[in-house]
Protein backbone atom coordinates (compact mmCIF):
# COMPACT_ATOMS: atom_id res chain seq x y z
CA UNK A 1 0.00 0.00 0.00
CA UNK A 2 1.25 3.47 -0.53
CA UNK A 3 0.66 6.21 1.90
CA UNK A 4 -2.36 7.25 0.66
CA UNK A 5 -4.21 4.33 1.54
CA UNK A 6 -4.03 2.44 -2.43
CA UNK A 7 -2.00 -0.62 -3.58
CA UNK A 8 0.77 -0.11 -5.83
CA UNK A 9 1.42 -2.87 -8.50
CA UNK A 10 4.80 -1.79 -8.70
CA UNK A 11 5.96 -2.49 -5.38
CA UNK A 12 4.05 -5.68 -4.57
CA UNK A 13 5.53 -9.12 -5.58
CA UNK A 14 2.99 -11.72 -6.85
CA UNK A 15 4.87 -14.67 -5.08
CA UNK A 16 6.82 -14.31 -1.30
CA UNK A 17 9.05 -17.35 -1.71
CA UNK A 18 10.53 -18.65 1.59
CA UNK A 19 14.24 -17.87 2.49
CA UNK A 20 16.51 -20.64 0.59
CA UNK A 21 18.45 -22.31 3.16
CA UNK A 22 21.97 -23.80 2.20
CA UNK A 23 23.18 -26.90 3.64
CA UNK A 24 27.13 -28.34 2.90
CA UNK A 25 27.87 -31.07 4.54
CA UNK A 26 31.75 -32.60 4.40
CA UNK A 27 31.58 -36.02 5.33
CA UNK A 28 34.60 -37.52 7.72
CA UNK A 29 36.86 -39.24 5.50
CA UNK A 30 37.37 -35.74 4.26
CA UNK A 31 38.33 -34.00 7.32
CA UNK A 32 40.76 -37.61 7.75
CA UNK A 33 42.19 -36.76 3.91
CA UNK A 34 43.36 -33.60 5.24
CA UNK A 35 44.86 -34.08 8.17
CA UNK A 36 46.65 -36.97 6.47
CA UNK A 37 48.24 -34.28 3.98
CA UNK A 38 49.25 -32.18 7.07
CA UNK A 39 50.49 -35.04 7.99
CA UNK A 40 52.99 -35.71 5.38
CA UNK A 41 54.48 -32.75 5.87
CA UNK A 42 55.49 -33.26 9.13
CA UNK A 43 59.07 -34.94 9.58
CA UNK A 44 59.29 -37.72 12.94
CA UNK A 45 55.85 -38.61 13.09
CA UNK A 46 53.45 -41.22 11.72
CA UNK A 47 49.87 -42.71 11.62
CA UNK A 48 49.80 -45.72 13.71
CA UNK A 49 50.39 -49.52 11.79
CA UNK A 50 52.31 -47.28 9.49
CA UNK A 51 49.77 -46.56 6.83
CA UNK A 52 49.99 -43.03 6.38
CA UNK A 53 50.99 -43.84 2.56
CA UNK A 54 48.65 -46.28 1.63
CA UNK A 55 45.62 -43.66 3.11
CA UNK A 56 47.47 -41.09 0.85
CA UNK A 57 47.29 -43.03 -2.13
CA UNK A 58 43.68 -43.92 -1.66
CA UNK A 59 44.46 -47.97 -0.12
CA UNK A 60 42.90 -47.66 3.35
CA UNK A 61 40.09 -49.72 4.73
CA UNK A 62 36.49 -48.30 4.25
CA UNK A 63 35.70 -47.14 7.94
CA UNK A 64 38.00 -44.83 7.57
CA UNK A 65 41.70 -43.35 8.62
CA UNK A 66 42.61 -45.41 12.17
CA UNK A 67 44.23 -42.59 14.31
CA UNK A 68 42.41 -39.71 13.01
CA UNK A 69 39.10 -38.95 13.94
CA UNK A 70 36.44 -35.81 13.48
CA UNK A 71 33.16 -34.59 15.18
CA UNK A 72 31.92 -31.70 13.16
CA UNK A 73 29.33 -29.70 15.06
CA UNK A 74 26.56 -28.42 12.86
CA UNK A 75 24.95 -25.83 15.07
CA UNK A 76 28.51 -23.95 15.72
CA UNK A 77 29.91 -24.80 12.07
CA UNK A 78 32.85 -26.27 14.08
CA UNK A 79 35.31 -29.30 14.24
CA UNK A 80 36.69 -31.18 16.83
CA UNK A 81 39.87 -33.54 15.66
CA UNK A 82 41.55 -36.54 17.41
CA UNK A 83 45.00 -37.51 15.84
CA UNK A 84 47.06 -40.66 17.61
CA UNK A 85 50.60 -40.54 16.14
CA UNK A 86 53.84 -42.43 16.42
CA UNK A 87 56.72 -39.79 16.85
CA UNK A 88 60.80 -40.64 16.75
CA UNK A 89 62.99 -40.83 19.92
CA UNK A 90 64.60 -37.93 20.51
CA UNK A 91 62.44 -35.22 19.16
CA UNK A 92 60.37 -33.01 21.54
CA UNK A 93 57.02 -33.77 21.86
CA UNK A 94 55.44 -30.39 22.85
CA UNK A 95 56.99 -29.08 20.14
CA UNK A 96 55.83 -31.66 17.62
CA UNK A 97 52.43 -31.35 18.94
CA UNK A 98 52.68 -27.64 18.31
CA UNK A 99 53.79 -28.06 14.79
CA UNK A 100 50.82 -30.58 13.86
CA UNK A 101 48.44 -28.86 15.68
CA UNK A 102 49.13 -24.98 13.89
CA UNK A 103 49.45 -27.32 10.45
CA UNK A 104 46.29 -29.29 11.07
CA UNK A 105 44.15 -25.85 12.13
CA UNK A 106 45.46 -23.62 9.43
CA UNK A 107 44.49 -25.92 7.09
CA UNK A 108 40.99 -27.20 8.26
CA UNK A 109 40.22 -23.46 8.84
CA UNK A 110 40.98 -22.41 5.24
CA UNK A 111 39.72 -25.84 3.19
CA UNK A 112 36.17 -26.21 4.93
CA UNK A 113 35.07 -23.01 6.39
CA UNK A 114 34.78 -24.53 9.73
CA UNK A 115 36.40 -23.54 13.07
CA UNK A 116 38.61 -25.65 14.53
CA UNK A 117 37.48 -26.40 17.79
CA UNK A 118 40.07 -28.20 19.52
CA UNK A 119 43.16 -30.91 18.17
CA UNK A 120 43.77 -33.39 20.58
CA UNK A 121 47.11 -34.71 19.56
CA UNK A 122 47.55 -38.36 21.49
CA UNK A 123 51.52 -39.43 21.06
CA UNK A 124 50.80 -43.53 21.16
CA UNK A 125 54.29 -44.84 20.58
CA UNK A 126 57.99 -44.10 19.78
CA UNK A 127 59.59 -44.92 16.63
CA UNK A 128 62.85 -45.65 17.70
CA UNK A 129 66.38 -46.59 15.48
CA UNK A 130 66.20 -49.84 13.70
CA UNK A 131 68.54 -51.93 16.41
CA UNK A 132 69.63 -54.33 13.71
CA UNK A 133 71.08 -51.88 11.75
CA UNK A 134 73.09 -50.32 14.61
CA UNK A 135 74.31 -54.01 15.86
CA UNK A 136 75.85 -54.72 12.42
CA UNK A 137 77.49 -51.27 11.65
CA UNK A 138 79.13 -51.39 14.78
CA UNK A 139 80.38 -55.33 14.96
CA UNK A 140 80.75 -56.01 11.53
CA UNK A 141 80.20 -59.42 9.14
CA UNK A 142 81.11 -62.41 10.75
CA UNK A 143 84.64 -64.03 10.05
CA UNK A 144 84.15 -67.02 8.39
CA UNK A 145 86.30 -69.61 9.23
CA UNK A 146 89.26 -70.84 7.15
CA UNK A 147 88.44 -74.21 6.50
CA UNK A 148 84.87 -73.40 4.78
CA UNK A 149 85.92 -70.58 2.29
CA UNK A 150 88.37 -73.05 0.50
CA UNK A 151 86.38 -76.11 0.02
CA UNK A 152 85.61 -76.32 -3.85
CA UNK A 153 81.83 -77.46 -4.43
CA UNK A 154 81.03 -80.73 -6.03
CA UNK A 155 78.01 -82.48 -7.20
CA UNK A 156 79.29 -85.33 -5.15
CA UNK A 157 77.92 -86.16 -1.36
Amino acid sequence: MDRDGSESHANHKELDLPETVFVRDIENRVFQGIVLQCLARIKGVSLLEGNLIDNILGRSSSEGVKGIHAEQDCKTHSISVRIEVNICYGLSIPEKAAEIQDIVVADLSKLTGLHVHSVHVIFKNLILADPTSTLINSTGPEELEGDVVDEEYTDEF
